[in-house]
């Protein structure tokens, strides 16, 4: 499952490491059967940045606007 969340703070991406600050936005993926499988619990957080360059994550046109969306 995926769930498109905002920090609070605190939060940092498993992939890469950053900072994942305050309004910034993320993705949890849990995936017990599927491809992705977390050391530290069923959850993985993912930065902006690593979502689109892992695929879970892409820009799409909504009428004049460019849109940032999790979903498939």
């Amino acid at each position: 499952m995926r769930r498109g969340c905002i920090s609070l703070g605190n939060i940092k991406c498993d992939a890469c490491g950053r900072d994942i600050n305050y309004p910034e936005r993320y993705l949890i993926v849990d995936e017990k059967d599927g491809e992705e499988v977390a050391s530290n619990g069923d959850q993985i957080r993912y930065c902006v940045d690593c979502a689109l360059a892992k695929g879970y994550a892409h820009y799409r046109q909504d009428k004049n606007d460019r849109v940032l969306t999790f979903l498939p």
